[in-house]
């Protein structure tokens, strides 16, 4: 279903983008957010998303404004949700493009009284929304094309359809300064490999990532990053005992935020990670290396990183139907099935260049 109440959406002076729960479909969602500034380049343009996604975010040239909006905490219960209200109509604003497909966030943006209300047409909230295209199906398009419907519905341009992160100087700084701190000599090739992640069929088996350490800074004299949260220290200690004899590995790991990672990752000259919040992160900070990403359950053609130019995607091969979001999965085959070996070889192709 399609409402065409509007025909057209001219300049709005101001613009909220009501935002998702996720840090990687934030990040993807940057493209909508581009777009948007492109099309209406005179208006402000503020972003509505939970804190934990602020980091994603900040140093953005094109959003004035983050707002805060969790369900779970600030916004819980009636009196949270009145006092977001009160905050969001003293704004004024004149659209709000809703990626999320809540009921109760389209209902928010009704009661505030914001003229126009962008988002995918669902049956229970359709009737408040004055441009409700419908949603193309989410296992057929790239997520972040997904999220870019939302305009290309409405009848907007999109101008821009890769997600972009800004690293600020002074964590450009940071990130040297840790590097210098942890002994690594200016001129040293450095690769970062991401072992962890919040979903385990989406690892890389732990086996496989010592194989590879050990053989990169054996066999080209490579000085490893260890990168993830404080919960992966452990996986951090387990590869640097595999390397005996060459040099320890920096484990960065619970020593670095997302601002932190985004501006170190600028310093690599190869990262490697499964499909992760820090591969799609690294992808679109930029920097002087390339990544390898590695693909096992899910399916790049949906999540694969964008801008796909530094990236060189390997796919794991099992006979399942990708994606698969089996939890469960009790021998992660897809994943195994990628050889340090096969990694190793196009590392070393990536690095000879850079040689």
């Amino acid at each position: 279903m399609y409402k065409t109440k509007m025909h057209n959406i001219r300049e709005p002076g101001r613009i909220a983008v009501f935002g998702v729960n996720w840090l990687g479909d934030t990040l993807f969602s940057t493209a909508v957010i581009a777009s948007l500034k492109r099309t209406f380049p005179g208006s402000s343009l503020s972003c509505i998303v939970p804190p934990r996604c602020f980091p994603v975010l900040l140093g953005n040239p094109r959003i004035e404004r983050l707002i805060a909006f969790d369900e779970k905490e600030a916004q819980r219960g009636l009196a949270g949700k009145f006092r977001f209200m009160a905050e969001l109509s003293g704004m004024h604003f004149d659209a709000v493009f809703l990626l999320h497909r809540s009921f109760g966030r389209a209902l928010l943006c009704r009661l505030c009284g914001i003229p126009e209300r962008v988002g995918y047409y669902t049956p229970k909230r359709g009737f408040l929304l004055t441009r409700a295209p419908s949603a193309p199906d989410p296992f057929r398009v790239h997520r972040i094309d997904y999220y870019l419907g939302v305009l290309e519905g409405a009848g907007l341009p999109v101008s821009v359809r890769d997600p972009e992160f800004f690293v600020l100087p002074e964590e450009e700084r940071a990130a040297g300064s840790f590097l210098e701190e942890s002994g690594i000599r200016p001129g040293e090739k450095l690769v970062g490999i991401n072992p962890g992640g919040n979903w385990m069929p989406k690892r890389w088996p732990l086996e496989h990532w010592k194989t590879l350490a050990a053989a990169l800074s054996g066999e080209c004299g490579c000085r490893i990053v260890v990168t993830g949260g404080a919960q992966d220290s452990s996986l951090a200690r387990e590869i640097s005992s595999a390397l005996r004899g060459k040099p320890v590995p920096v484990s960065a790991c619970g020593r670095s935020d997302i601002r932190h990672f985004a501006a170190l990752s600028r310093r690599f000259d190869l990262f490697i990670s499964a499909d992760s919040g820090p591969l799609h992160i690294a992808n679109c900070a930029g920097g002087k290396g390339r990544i390898i990403a590695l693909f096992g359950p899910t399916d790049p053609a949906l999540t694969g990183p964008r801008p796909a130019h530094r990236c060189d995607v390997l796919r794991g091969s099992c006979g399942c139907k990708i994606p698969c979001y089996k939890t469960d999965c009790a021998d992660n085959l897809c994943m195994r099935s990628i050889t340090p070996q096969q990694v190793l070889r196009k590392a070393l192709e990536i690095l000879s260049v850079r040689a």
